[in-house]
């Protein structure tokens, strides 16, 4: 097991002007698991890729433990990568695929049969053995590709958005296996996801990328409490966080009659962020109204969709992924209908606060 850094390490891809990853700085504590999250495109498979050795590392370096692996061969780094394929060998059975890498290493055949016993047993696939990856679900392949990762016993498991090819309810059962055998294991492990769900529930930490740069890297928790920027706040929470930039005025954000105290560095207007749950229903005309498009009722919950009915607001471009709609969660047994206007209040604690041109957080 070991520590693995990333120190300004940046690559640009031939016939490209922008790096693909810029300057990252990066450290993944040893036995940690470190997930890296962010929107298609923002470098985090090439993040990874850098690490595992298959892509150059343009500037900067790469460590593994003690040792500069930045020029190493794939081979010689001690790491092994579950991609999100699976790639196992159709003609081999599970066991002949999980003890494959072993026999090319020259490992004698009772040992790679021990290994490949005890990676079974971990990962309940002792039934499996004799078969061939085709006669397994999707979720068997998975752990198969697990499995072969595990027997060879590395310093780093790399993994490029694995679950991906999984239905929904068998990813939710397959992620909550894997952050378990993780821990069990010990392993420092360096996972690719472009679901945040799925970052949440897993990593140690979370790292934030976009546009090739590290945009925050934190606990789950902080990253939601507190987010760096506009970005991290909009992509971070299912449903995102709320984002509108509204008007300044004697110290106060206006978003309607609801009146928000912001610093004198705001400016004319501020980006303010409240999550759904940190709006409440208020009187007529005593804060911020919305009217209603969709309402989810989800039994436990009910969120409201709609648009600002105040003059004076807009919604931020980050949550154009969530329809640049406001977002409300609503009392599941009394919910508005498509068409009403709601109007919510919100707590300063409940509030952040982000610069509208930059994104930073105030």
């Amino acid at each position: 097991m070991a520590t693995v850094v990333f120190d300004k390490a940046s690559r640009t891809y031939p016939g490209t002007t922008s790096p693909a990853v810029d300057q990252l700085e990066l450290t993944v504590a040893d036995g940690e698991f470190l997930v890296l999250v962010g929107p298609s495109g923002c470098g985090k498979s090439t993040s990874l890729r850098m690490l595992a050795g298959l892509e150059d590392v343009d500037t900067g370096s790469i460590r593994i433990g003690d040792r500069d692996v930045t020029h190493v061969a794939p081979k010689d780094r001690d790491i092994a990568m579950v991609f999100q394929s699976y790639a196992l060998y159709p003609h081999m059975t599970v066991a002949e695929n999980m003890g494959f890498a072993l026999k090319i290493a020259g490992v004698s055949k009772d040992e790679r049969a021990r290994r490949v016993q005890d990676a079974a047993k971990l990962l309940d696939l002792e039934p499996y053995l004799d078969r061939k990856p085709k006669a397994l679900s999707g979720g068997q392949r998975q752990r198969v590709a697990m499995g072969r990762a595990i027997v060879r016993e590395p310093q780093v498991f790399l993994m490029d958005e694995p679950l991906s090819n999984l239905d929904a309810k068998l990813r939710v059962a397959t992620r909550t296996q894997i952050a378990a055998l993780q821990r069990r294991l010990g392993i420092t492990t360096v996972y690719v996801t472009h679901d945040q769900v799925e970052a949440m529930t897993m990593g140690d930490r979370v790292a934030v990328l976009k546009d090739g740069l590290l945009q925050q890297v934190d606990t789950p928790r902080n990253l939601y409490d507190k987010p760096a920027n506009a970005f991290v706040a909009g992509f971070i929470g299912s449903p995102a966080m709320n984002l509108v930039v509204a008007p300044v005025s004697g110290g106060q954000a206006a978003l309607g009659a609801l009146k928000i105290a912001v610093p004198a560095s705001a400016g004319s207007s501020v980006t303010v962020g409240i999550r759904p749950e940190g709006f409440r229903p208020t009187s007529a005309g005593a804060g911020f109204d919305i009217k209603v498009n969709v309402v989810e009722e989800l039994g436990s919950d009910a969120f409201v969709y709609g648009v600002p009915a105040t003059s004076g607001v807009t919604l931020a471009n980050a949550n154009a992924e969530e329809g640049a709609e406001v977002i409300v969660r609503w009392d599941p047994k009394n919910p508005p209908k498509p068409g009403d206007t709601i109007t919510v209040t919100a707590d300063q604690a409940s509030v952040h606060l982000f610069n509208a041109t930059t994104g930073a957080r105030l």
